[in-house]
């Protein structure tokens, strides 16, 4: 067993990432979809939609080898989760979550990361929940910095499309308003704005596995129907990504990734004031084809932001991912007044479960800069150890009252200027800063 003043170094010691892009791997993918819609068409299930052209990711714009420190990863899916609300926490403290993973992952700035011991012997009992959750990390990490190469002059924000939509759209049969009755979704849109200027998004689907490289492919074929659910504007023209995270047993870990093609996902209709509050829409859901000659053509399955919902979409995204945001920060109050009732607001109010709560009462300074936000107290192999996660102080202070616009602006303003240090020595411990203002950060506690 590691002392934990070593788990704390590891997470902050940058490591390679591999990831495979190709146009093997788009080959392999369609062979597996084709497989699949057979084995569907066999036991008489509804035909699958798919979306077509999966195409690897340019060399130029995502390096085949990029370096991440296990804490950044976990930041990365810490804020991803914030709003998850798939337990007895109601979303309140999900991103804790998180650092049950602290110890699951191993590597150096020369070698690839992989599995540590713990990592693999986790694996042996949980696949399917530590491939998954480890897969959504490293999938935002590479997707933040993929679209932040291609658009130096944007931001990226990423937005879970599940509290996005249901802004719009009843989602389950517990929402109120027309039912969609479909299931397949991404997981995340990424939107890629500016202050005063359009912005695009990017459906985002994201897996992950302990199988090996087959078991990607058909994890890539099923995210190419989630990612398919959701039109941007025209049919077919809204740009995706989607990514499968392998974590063998026995070797590095790597991350597959595909994208489509698509000039769609621009959402260019005159911008709504984002401090406004947001109300619940009741949009009809399906996708309509383009019309084939004078024959009129059915509804597909799925969600479709037409042009006349464009400001719409723009403002439910931007609310969205400040939620995530204050929810992160450990504040109820201003988490729910950036949620709709379909969203999840009540979840951020009244009763909450004993040791699931989520308070915003802990200031720490990183760097010369004060962060206000939340902390946690557990034990690493026996040692007491704090957790702390939070948002710049002047930055939080804009979302506590509602200025979105405003923090906007700033965290566009200040998106390069964020230190890249991975370590605090004051506060002794690895650190994680965001350009969205978040920060997570956990250090040995003396008794």
């Amino acid at each position: 067993m590691k002392i934990t003043t070593e788990v704390l170094r590891d997470l902050a010691e940058p490591a390679n990432v591999a990831v495979h892009s190709n146009r093997e791997l788009a080959g392999d993918v369609s062979v597996a979809a084709a497989e699949d819609d057979k084995q569907r068409e066999e036991k008489e299930l509804d035909r699958l939609r798919r979306k077509p052209g999966l195409r690897p990711v340019a060399a130029k714009d995502l390096d085949r080898l990029t370096q991440l420190t296990p804490w950044d990863v976990l930041h990365s899916f810490g804020r991803a989760i914030t709003l998850a609300r798939r337990g007895a926490g109601r979303g309140l403290a999900e991103h804790w979550g998180c650092l049950k993973y602290n110890q699951a992952l191993a590597g150096s700035s020369d070698s690839f990361m992989s599995l540590s011991a713990e990592g693999r012997e986790t694996a042996d009992y949980y696949k399917a929940l530590q491939s998954g959750e480890l897969g959504t990390g490293f999938a935002l990490a590479l997707a933040t910095r993929l679209l932040s190469r291609r658009y130096p002059s944007h931001f990226v924000s990423i937005v879970p499309a599940d509290t996005a939509l249901r802004a719009g759209w009843a989602l389950t049969s517990r929402d109120s308003g027309p039912k969609s009755g479909y299931r397949y979704r991404p997981q995340f849109f990424a939107e890629v704005w500016r202050p005063g200027a359009p912005s695009r998004v990017f459906p985002i689907a994201c897996k992950g596995n302990h199988s090996g490289l087959s078991a990607s492919h058909t994890q890539l074929a099923s995210a190419s129907a989630h990612v398919e659910a959701v039109h941007i504007g025209a049919w077919d023209e809204t740009q995706c990504l989607l990514f499968s995270t392998e974590l063998p047993l026995d070797g590095p870990l790597t991350v597959h990734a595909l994208e489509t093609g698509g000039e769609g996902g621009w959402l260019d209709a005159p911008g709504r004031f984002l401090d406004h509050a947001l109300e619940d829409g009741n949009v009809y859901p399906g996708i309509q084809p383009p019309a084939q000659g004078d024959q009129p053509t059915e509804t597909e399955p799925g969600y479709h932001v037409s042009p006349d919902l464009y400001a719409w979409f723009q403002h439910a995204l931007a609310r969205a991912a400040t939620a995530g945001l204050t929810a992160f920060a450990g504040d109820t109050r201003a988490t729910a007044q950036y949620l709709t009732k379909r969203q999840g607001q009540r979840h951020f109010t009244g009763f909450t479960h004993a040791a699931t709560d989520s308070v915003q009462d802990a200031r720490h300074r990183f760097f010369g800069t004060d962060f206000v936000g939340t902390d946690h107290v557990f034990r690493l192999n026996r040692k007491r150890v704090e957790a702390f996660s939070g948002v710049a102080e002047d930055l939080f202070r804009h979302l506590e009252e509602g200025r979105v616009e405003q923090y906007r602006r700033e965290i566009y303003a200040r998106r390069s200027s964020w230190p890249c240090d991975t370590w605090a020595p004051r506060w002794n411990g690895p650190i994680s800063l965001h350009p969205d203002g978040s920060v997570l950060a956990m250090r040995l506690l003396r008794n």
